[in-house]
């Protein structure tokens, strides 16, 4: 299937690695030149050669921390009037409730919650004026089923969540589209992170936590980059005109839900 957005620009958040680089990946392949951002220099600039040798598409890096008014910035002059916005930012660590304070919470917020709905803000109404434009968050989980351990990230992301539910549905009629992606667990940093605290905690291998969380899942394994950038990309589409304030869920099954 042509997606029909060949040649537009987008913004991807935290890109030169996991889910985030899977969606720039799904992006390239559709023709769509890029401007990816990354904290870490020399993995964000080998992201961006290998995509501009495969794809050869236009891609910039922006290497600085999205959480930060100056990353924000900095990224967002690199790319004034994107088409395309792709959130994403790296979650709060695990925990337990009685430990957080409210410093805890106000980074979880800043980084997961105020730092989407920034970018959202700037480059809307940019997006209006040209009568087109696409927005995905990459959430989780959680926001539909919260996971004990990762209390910060369940109460910012929520936040997230709600704000887009009102917002999506003000900006649908000048031809912005704007959702959510919910990943379950996906063959990431992130996931052999959990799984190596996991396996701390209970005296076990990280591969007998992985194994034992994959039988959690009906399909048996977690998920990849690759089919999570895939699904993002639809999203970014000319055939997505009609999903607006959606909550789209990436979880193998795992959360035993009707809606």
């Amino acid at each position: 299937m042509d997606l029909g957005i060949a040649g537009k620009h987008a913004i991807v958040c935290a890109a030169s690695r996991g889910l985030g680089r899977g969606c720039a990946e799904a992006l390239a392949a559709e023709g769509v030149n890029l401007v990816i951002n990354g904290r870490t220099p020399d993995t964000l600039n080998a992201t961006a050669d290998a995509l501009r040798a495969q794809y050869g598409i236009d891609v910039t890096a922006v290497a600085a921390d999205i959480g930060s008014e100056d990353g924000r910035a900095a990224v967002i002059a690199a790319c004034p009037e994107p088409d395309i916005l792709v959130n994403n930012n790296g979650g709060p660590p695990p925990g337990n409730w009685a430990d957080w304070g409210r410093d805890d919470w106000l980074g979880a917020v800043e980084q997961n919650m105020i730092t989407p709905i920034m970018m959202i803000n700037a480059l809307l109404p940019g997006m209006m004026a040209r009568g087109w434009g696409r927005v995905v968050n990459i959430t989780s989980q959680s926001v539909k089923s919260p996971i004990p351990v990762l209390g910060l990230s369940n109460g910012a992301r929520a936040g997230l969540t709600g704000f887009v539910a009102g917002t999506a549905r003000q900006v649908a009629g000048s031809g912005i589209t704007v959702n959510n992606l919910l990943p379950g667990i996906h063959a990431t940093d992130r996931a052999i992170a959990l799984d190596q605290g996991v396996a701390n905690a209970q005296g076990i291998s990280p591969e007998q936590a992985k194994q034992n969380r994959e039988a959690t899942i009906p399909v048996g394994r977690y998920g990849t980059a690759a089919e999570f950038g895939a699904t993002c990309a639809f999203l970014c589409s000319q055939h997505a005109g009609f999903i607006i304030g959606q909550n789209v869920l990436l979880d193998g099954g795992a959360i035993n839900t009707t809606l």
